[in-house]
């Protein structure tokens, strides 16, 4: 295999925006590491400046990729104004997870997911993932229509965390949640209004499989996510960033577990 060294030094003149509707630019030294490393993902291209590349020597060179030495300032051409990229970009293909049905039957005995109901803002979804992977959760799942897809703004804010945990779109999240409860789950859904603190579940319930399901920052819960969970609680008093409420709730969830 070529060295890094000699592969970054080979430079081109131009880059051009996605060519193919599926692609998608992960930018920023974590997200690329973390991205480089998973042979799952299909990588395209690679730019990054002389200062990215030693720090993502060893990664590079576990890829085929070329890596092409640019200016700074070439990222504008290819990336989203206001990118915070750390000097690196690079092309791929989103993820392809299986289906909730094989992921339910391929993951451990007891699992943990967790459910977005309309949470569409990138960087909180990004931190979600973030915090789903420092605890253990099996997959994070959100509806098709009222969530991000994979992007390098939810990348970049993962930190590398979206090679690791699923992430699932899918067609209905009420629909998602019945087949999970047939599937033994018990869905807790997570409302600061509720009158259950998380920390009074009884400790027999996190035995199993279950799903914490969290509503978006404005609304909270819908209506039918509200009527299809086995139980709601709030995980603290106040009011927290959907982020936060998460990563205190997957916390809160692991020490009744324990």
């Amino acid at each position: 295999m070529t060295s890094t060294h000699s592969k970054s030094a080979r430079r081109r003149k131009g880059f051009s925006k996605n060519q193919n509707r599926s692609d998608i630019w992960i930018y920023g030294i974590h997200a690329v590491r973390e991205a480089l490393l998973n042979g799952k993902r299909k990588k395209h291209q690679l730019i990054l400046t002389e200062n990215a590349r030693m720090k993502l020597e060893t990664a590079i060179e576990r890829t085929d990729l070329t890596a092409t030495i640019v200016d700074s300032q070439r990222f504008a051409s290819v990336l989203p104004a206001g990118s915070v990229h750390q000097g690196v970009a690079l092309k791929a293909d989103p993820l392809a997870w299986p289906p909730l049905k094989h992921l339910c039957r391929d993951t451990c005995a007891d699992m943990r997911f967790l459910l977005l109901d309309r949470i569409t803002d990138p960087h909180n979804v990004g931190a979600i993932l973030r915090s789903a992977r420092a605890f253990e959760i099996n997959a994070v799942i959100a509806p098709s229509r009222h969530a991000p897809p994979e992007t390098g703004t939810l990348a970049k804010s993962a930190s590398g965390a979206l090679e690791h945990v699923p992430y699932l779109r899918v067609s209905n999240l009420a629909t998602a949640m019945s087949y999970l409860q047939k599937e033994a789950f018990t869905l807790i859904g997570l409302d600061s209004n509720a009158s259950l603190e998380i920390g009074q579940i009884p400790k027999d319930v996190f035995e199993g499989h279950v799903g914490l399901i969290l509503g978006s920052e404005s609304a909270g819960l819908r209506s039918l996510t509200h009527q299809r969970c086995d139980c709601v609680a709030r995980v603290c008093a106040g009011s927290l960033n959907v982020s936060n409420a998460a990563a205190v709730a997957m916390h809160a969830a692991q020490r009744i577990r324990v």
